[in-house]
């Protein structure tokens, strides 16, 4: 896996389901997966130990630290399941 960039979240976000990330506006966000497919307003990536995903939107870049992207096929990328 490897750390695409680094951004700052513009507003609160709370998750529909464990599959996705919750942060507060200010935080840092790092993003690992952007996702195609289906799901392209959605990224995959870290908030301090928690991971999961989170609409893209609602992330300013500040920093990339990889001039490539791993793009992931939306169903191939959502396997994991909220026990």
């Amino acid at each position: 896996t490897v750390l695409m960039c680094r951004g700052k979240a513009m507003q609160d976000f709370q998750g529909p389901d464990c599959r996705f990330v919750n942060f507060k506006k200010g935080e840092a966000v790092y993003v690992y997966y952007k996702l195609i497919g289906k799901s392209t307003e959605l990224w995959a990536g870290s908030v301090g130990s928690d991971f999961g995903y989170f609409p893209k939107d609602l992330l300013e870049i500040n920093h990339n630290y990889s001039n490539e992207e791993l793009e992931l096929p939306t169903d191939v990328s959502i396997l994991f399941v909220c026990l």
